[in-house]
Parts: C-alpha cells; structure tokens; sequence
C-alpha cells in the first residue's frame, strides 16, 4: 500500500503503525533493529532531528519499504551514464 509522506510526523505514524501491528513493544523493536528506545521514540514523535541512516535503519527492520516519485525528466536524468559521474 502506498502511503503519502510529506512530513516527519507522517514517516512516524506508518513507523508506529508497522510495530504496533507486529505486536512488538518499543523497547524490544529498538534493541532487535540496533538503535535505542529514545531514537524510536523520536522517530515515532515526528522529530526533524533523525539521523537520515539510523532512520533508514529502523525503516528497513520495520520491513518499510522507501520509494522516491519523481517526474520522468529526473528518471532520465539519473539514468543518463553521462550524469552518473561522481561530480557535484
């Protein structure tokens, strides 16, 4: 299912709504996903203030699933080899 996100607040509610529906508590999601019960809990409140890698962390352990929609232009672009250089 394809959920909107367009804040941290909303990347929070499917974070929650994805344990809470696998019936795992706070603390034992943070400790098997590596990350503290703070962290969690910070991303489940919406903060701004994540760490982008620990977010993808919690995100994969949760069996989320990320997909970025963007116009075919930008699709093009990233896959034209001569943008592909490492230059910024």
């Amino acid at each position: 299912m394809k959920i909107p996100v367009d804040n941290a607040a909303a990347i929070g509610k499917v974070v929650r709504a994805s344990r809470k529906v696998q019936k795992i508590r706070q603390d034992d999601a943070a400790g098997s996903i590596g990350v503290s019960e703070n962290f969690l809990g910070k991303i489940e409140r919406g903060s701004d203030a994540v760490q982008w890698g620990k977010l993808f962390q919690v995100l994969d352990g949760l069996g989320i699933r990320v997909w970025v929609d963007v116009p075919e232009s930008v699709g093009a672009y990233l896959h034209d080899p001569a943008n592909n250089k490492d230059r910024s």
